[in-house]
């Protein structure tokens, strides 16, 4: 089966909700977890999952995630019909850019009639999860279905941020509500509900009917969740595979998170540091593969006077040097420099930051190369925050790349 499947990474978003870290790239590039790129999460499930051929569509500011893929995933033979192609939106059909997730597809389909493919697996490139997704490309063959959707049980509350369904016992499909305000909470379960992971296995003779369907509709959004799934449940057979069974070769830990605002990206990066971390990086069945620079290790020296560098609960890159500062519960990413009595707690500093003798910082995202001036302190009065920096609704202050302070 997974030879006859074509894999289609969506990641061309621009990640509004994200907007303080996606201004200069496309929010699957955005960093993760102190080496990472969001998209590696996807990619790494591909290639654990044996899948070869993958497809990844582009558009809002690429160029840092095409430059991530040249340098960590150039790693396929095309000689043997391995790939991971970058496709930017192109107008072969039609006269605009890709509109909505359909139109991304249909824009190439052309690509789906020369692959020679009898299914279409179709990713989203901005979610932070473990998957094999041999068992549901499997279950979909075996059912017979048009389409097939992978789905999470989640809370209510957050229910409404994705496409809810309703199942039947034989896990078909018989309703889709995107985004509602009241979903329809799970018969056994009345605090969750069933949500599409934005992860679908399409039949490619089906899926080429329905998006021709849909490009010809002038009221369609041409987006999976808001228009074409819904519509094909009335007419075809369409079945949820419910992630997080024993199938696969992952060892399976139930954690899947969108990262779509800074505050669940924020506590995505958290949960790395949890004593039994939800989603555990370091287990040798399934490693994220990523791009990583040639740096010298991380390490602790005393500063200037005296006081000894520690970090405690932390994640610390590669390059990193923490000269007398204190690090708690907080990720560093590469080449960070931490100076003399400065104390960073709770927060995420990204590639080349440098923070301040004396400083504290608490509750943070630091973007790359960011400069902390000496006694600097941010992260403790949010009001002040607000008059520099952008702080979201739970109390994380987003220091943005390039900023100068004063």
């Amino acid at each position: 089966m997974l030879e006859d499947t074509l894999t289609f990474i969506l990641a061309g978003g621009a990640g509004s909700r994200l907007h303080s870290l996606t201004s200069d790239r496309a929010k699957p590039a955005v960093p993760f977890g102190g080496k990472y790129r969001i998209i590696d999460f996807t990619l790494a499930n591909c290639l654990h999952s044996e899948l070869r051929r993958i497809l990844v569509l582009t558009q809002y500011k690429s160029h840092s995630l095409q430059k991530h893929l040249r340098d960590g995933w150039s790693i396929f033979n095309p000689e043997l019909g391995e790939y991971i192609t970058t496709i930017p939106a192109q107008m072969r059909r039609g006269h605009g850019w890709y509109d909505g997730t359909a139109d991304a597809i249909y824009q190439n389909l052309y690509l789906i009639e020369r692959s020679g493919a009898k299914y279409v697996l179709i990713l989203s490139g901005d979610h932070i999860y473990r998957m094999d997704y041999a068992p549901l490309i499997n279950a979909h063959v075996e059912s017979g279905a048009a389409a097939t959707i992978s789905c999470i049980d989640v809370e209510l509350e957050i229910a409404k941020s994705f496409g809810v369904l309703s199942i039947d016992s034989n896990n078909r499909i018989t309703d889709f509500d995107e985004k509602p305000e009241k979903p329809v909470a799970l018969t056994d379960q009345p605090d969750r509900a069933l949500v599409s992971m934005g992860i679908y296995v399409f039949s490619i003779d089906r899926l080429k009917e329905i998006l021709e369907q849909d490009a010809n509709n002038e009221q369609s959004g041409h987006d999976f969740g808001n228009d074409i799934l819904p519509g094909m449940i009335q007419d075809y057979p369409v079945f949820a595979y419910c992630f997080g069974g024993a199938e696969g070769r992952v060892s399976q830990d139930n954690y899947w998170k969108d990262v779509g605002t800074v505050d669940s990206y924020y506590q995505a990066n958290m949960d790395l540091l949890k004593a039994v971390p939800p989603l555990n990086l370091y287990q040798d069945d399934w490693r994220i593969r990523t791009y990583q620079s040639q740096t010298p290790p991380a390490r602790t020296v005393p500063g200037e006077s005296g006081t000894e560098g520690i970090f405690i609960n932390s994640i610390v890159a590669g390059g990193t040097i923490i000269a007398g500062g204190n690090i708690s519960h907080s990720i560093l990413f590469k080449n960070v420099y931490v100076d003399d009595d400065a104390f960073v707690e709770n927060s995420l500093l990204f590639d080349g930051v440098y923070i301040g003798k004396n400083s504290r910082i608490n509750n943070c995202i630091i973007e790359k190369h960011v400069q902390v001036p000496d006694g600097t302190v941010i992260g403790y009065d949010q009001e002040q925050d607000r008059q520099q920096f952008t702080v979201t609704e739970n109390g994380i202050t987003v220091i943005p790349k390039g900023h100068l302070f004063k």
